[in-house]
């Protein structure tokens, strides 16, 4: 009997979220039966209405939990086609993802090039990506055909460990609203508008503070600088933020 073919795993996003959205909502199910079904006590009325709420809020959080695993598993994949054809791939590119995890949209960037090369950089923190771990990215990459052509490297997306004008494209999804505080939000804006070569372009996906992140791409002097959405494949809903550095 042929076993079946192993397939990458790109993980869950914010899976303590979808933890705790899971935890809540067995915790309000358990309540809401025990009020609908109450039967003893002077407040057998209010009971039931808080019951019945109580219902209703489980069934809320449970389909915002399947909603954050199915954008994970099936939606990401159509967010990330959108960011790789925003960059303008044409295959001898040196491009940067930003904050990689295990691989999603640096994988699809890597199979867009010929003799070009995809670099993966991140701080590899499972609270970002279940199972975010270099080696993880790398067998995925084997997986998916790119292995030859990614590059893994450990990097702050504040401080990031390139040159100047380094890369034709730069791509980052769902890292960027992980930073603590605007100023530092901001100073992983500046960084991917410093690495970038002029003329090159990026494509920043995230489900908010997009606004800031376009302006100040705008104030490093970004060109055609545009926010793409809400897009509805994921939960929460993620715009795309897409412009091109300026030619000198």
């Amino acid at each position: 009997m042929k076993k079946n073919p192993a397939v990458p795993d790109y993980g869950i996003y914010a899976p303590y979220v979808v933890r705790y959205l899971s935890i809540l909502g067995a915790i309000l199910l358990i309540f809401g039966l025990f009020g609908v079904t109450s039967r003893y006590g002077p407040w057998i009325q209010v009971q039931h209405v808080l019951g019945r709420w109580m219902l209703l809020g489980c069934i809320i959080v449970i389909l915002e939990a399947a909603y954050m695993v199915w954008g994970s598993k099936v939606g990401n994949r159509k967010e990330r086609d959108r960011v790789v054809e925003l960059l303008g791939i044409t295959g001898d590119e040196l491009a940067l993802d930003v904050g990689c995890g295990r691989g999603l949209i640096l994988h699809a960037i890597a199979k867009r090039l010929g003799s070009g090369k995809a670099v993966g950089m991140d701080i590899w923190n499972s609270r970002d990506v279940s199972g975010n771990n270099p080696a993880v990215t790398l067998e995925n990459a084997k997986l998916e055909g790119v292995a030859d052509r990614i590059e893994i490297v450990n990097g702050d997306a504040r401080a990031m460990p390139f040159a100047d004008n380094s890369f034709d494209a730069v791509a980052s999804g769902l890292v960027i609203h992980n930073i603590s505080g605007d100023d530092d939000r901001r100073r992983a804006i500046r960084e991917v508008y410093r690495v970038l070569k002029p003329g090159g372009r990026f494509a920043i996906l995230d489900f908010q503070r997009t606004k800031v992140y376009a302006e100040e791409f705008r104030k490093c002097g970004a060109m055609d600088v545009k926010i793409h959405g809400p897009h509805y494949a994921m939960f929460p809903p993620v715009k795309i933020v897409s412009g091109k550095k300026a030619k000198r």
